[in-house]
Formats: structure tokens, C-alpha cells, sequence
């Protein structure tokens, strides 16, 4: 199995890198979060890789972290979870913000993610709960509080990423104080995002 690509990186997409690496380019399919912390075409770059095997195909994901890695594999473990949509949850909500999802069985939330419906987002919680919290600290996303994860909630059923929608609930939090309700919460970081 590959598990670590070191190279020069050639080329950027919307979802997969090439990088260049013992003569040989590497297509690596990987999350928008790997991809946003990537440096530009021409540096030196370093992937945890997961190569995905299927009868006729071949495919390489890869990540910034090693955490990261872990998460897509314990992901695609789960029946009904495949490479594609395991990409997506990562790229929707960072590993921390999953797990909590996971964790606190918010399968309306994992269900706002493309590619899982809300069978599987319950196979999801069902599955994996209680199987992902040796990844993350779970204190850095709960410091949030209860009206900042309804408000994150919200602006993921409205389709922004957990990402975006965490960090402008943060920005809301930081500028509001803790004495405000997740209506006013969601008011505040839609003007952020």
C-alpha cells in the first residue's frame, strides 16, 4: 500500500493534485481543506495516501495529516460509504466537527453532507460512535456551546460547508458574547460568510 507521497507538486484541480515523485506523477484525489493548505504548483509536498483498490481501477486520496487519513479510512468502512463520499464529509466538515456530529448522534447534520442521505448518516452515527474520538480533541469543538452548534447546524442545512459555517459561527460568537440565541447566532455569521 502507498501511505506517504513526497514530491514536487505539479498541478492543482478542483478535487485531485499531481505530484511529481521518483519520475513517476501521481493523480491524488483530495479534500478541499488538503487542497486549500497546499502550496502553489512547482514546491515540495508531503501526502498521507490512501490507495483504493476496485477491480478495474486504481485511485490515490490524500491528506495533510495523518488524522485526516484515519477519519476517510474509519469512513469508508462503513457500509454504503465509499471513497467519493467519505471525500466529501471531509471536505464539508473538518475531522473534529464530524466526530462531534458522530459522537452527539446529529445525523440530521451528516445527512446535510452530498452523497449521504439520511439512512446512511444514521448508519454513520450508528457504526462509527464511539470509534472516532481517539482523533480529535472533542473539547475544541464543543467550547462552542449549545446555540453555536444549532447555528452551525442551520448554515449547514443551508448548504455551506461545516467549515465555513463553524468558523463564521466562531466570528459571531467572539463579537456577540455567550448571551445570544442561535437565530441571532446564524443572522451574524451569514453576514461573515
Amino acid at each position: 500500500m502507498i501511505a506517504l507521497i513526497e514530491g514536487r507538486l505539479l498541478e492543482k484541480t478542483k478535487d485531485s493534485v499531481v505530484v511529481s515523485a521518483g519520475g513517476v506523477g501521481y493523480r491524488i484525489f483530495v479534500p478541499t481543506g488538503t487542497l486549500a493548505g497546499l502550496p502553489e504548483a512547482g514546491q515540495a509536498v508531503s501526502l498521507f495516501t490512501h490507495l483504493h483498490v476496485r477491480e478495474e481501477l486504481l485511485q490515490l486520496y490524500g491528506f495533510l495529516t495523518r488524522q485526516e487519513r484515519v477519519m476517510f479510512e474509519r469512513l469508508i468502512s462503513v457500509s454504503g460509504v465509499g471513497p467519493r463520499v467519505a471525500l466529501a464529509a471531509l471536505s464539508s466538515m473538518n475531522p473534529e466537527r464530524l466526530v462531534m456530529a458522530v459522537e452527539q448522534s446529529q445525523a440530521s447534520l451528516l445527512s446535510g453532507i452530498p452523497g449521504i442521505g439520511k439512512k446512511t448518516a444514521e448508519r454513520l452515527v450508528f457504526e462509527l460512535k464511539g470509534k472516532l474520538t481517539d482523533l480529535v480533541r472533542l473539547e475544541a469543538v464543543s467550547a462552542i456551546g449549545g446555540a453555536g452548534e444549532e447555528a452551525v447546524s442551520a448554515l449547514v442545512s443551508l448548504g455551506y460547508s461545516g467549515a465555513q459555517a463553524e468558523s463564521a459561527v466562531r466570528k459571531a460568537l467572539e463579537d456577540a458574547g455567550d448571551r445570544v440565541d442561535s437565530g441571532e447566532l446564524v443572522r451574524r455569521a451569514l453576514t461573515r460568510i
